[in-house]
């Protein structure tokens, strides 16, 4: 029987620039439920600009972005676009969670704080349900015992974990990593990069953008290949990194490698 549910994100010949400087040129993405996301290229190549627009972060130019199914309303055109529905744009960005490179911790909170405030302020969910989940969730990325420490004095990979923890708290149907393991040294690297592929052995549906290529060979579904701000290859990990079509992917990946 064909699966006819609507993707996740599906994201229609998007455009996004800075006053003359063009950094999306009409891309397209889809994730499935169930399904990872990578996006890879070289910086300045519109891989976190991609995954801003799709949680509304910023203001895209022209084409179609989609919520399970759902259109985004517009107003205006050009650089004058913007969502139409405010309350739209708060009910799909709460379905949506978002990791980001620099943790983005509330310093004067404990850990088990920043990750119960959104739910409990935003979604108005009952605080000691949120307790126990948010518990639940930092013994799932292994920081259990970090409960009552504050962010400062977590190590980055541990802080990573928990903006993980506080991301999954919020109970979203899909998890936006925007380079989740870059500011991280490689030892600290691997304990958020074990957290992210066992929530890929889930089934959990994530956007990841990434310079990590093992990351994306191992936990994805999809690799989207971007380079100034066009769609340059994609498909499955083991095609995209094993026989890339184009000189440009073969001469990032080389890249990389000798990295």
């Amino acid at each position: 029987m064909t699966d006819t549910t609507p993707p996740v994100i599906e994201i229609r010949d998007l455009h996004k620039a800075y006053g003359a400087l063009e950094v999306l040129k009409g891309v397209d993405l889809i994730a499935p439920r169930g399904n990872v996301v990578s996006l890879i290229g070289s910086s300045g190549s519109g891989k976190s600009t991609l995954l801003r627009c799709a949680n509304l972060l910023e203001d895209s130019q022209q084409g179609e972005i989609l919520f399970e199914g759902e259109p985004i309303k517009w107003r205006g055109t050009g650089m004058s676009r913007h969502p139409a529905d405010r309350a739209q744009v708060t009910r799909i960005r709460t379905n949506l969670a978002m990791v980001f490179q620099q943790f983005n911790l509330w310093a004067h909170m404990t850990i088990l704080q920043n990750v119960m405030e959104a739910p409990v302020t935003v979604l108005k969910r009952d605080r000691a349900e949120v307790e126990k989940s948010a518990r639940a969730y930092l013994d799932k990325v292994g920081i259990g015992d970090k409960t009552d420490a504050f962010p400062a004095m977590l190590s980055g990979g541990q802080q990573q974990r928990a903006a993980i923890a506080r991301a999954l708290c919020m109970e979203p149907k899909a998890l936006l990593f925007d380079e989740p393991t870059s500011a991280l040294d490689p030892e600290l690297e691997q304990e958020v990069v074990r957290v992210i592929k066992a929530l890929a052995d889930e089934g959990r549906t994530m956007i990841l953008v990434t310079h990590d290529m093992r990351l994306a060979a191992d936990c994805s579904d999809h690799v989207i290949f971007l380079h100034q701000g066009k769609i340059e290859e994609q498909g499955p990990p083991a095609k995209l990194f094993g026989s890339p079509k184009t000189e440009r992917l073969q001469q990032f990946l080389s890249a990389t490698v000798a990295a």
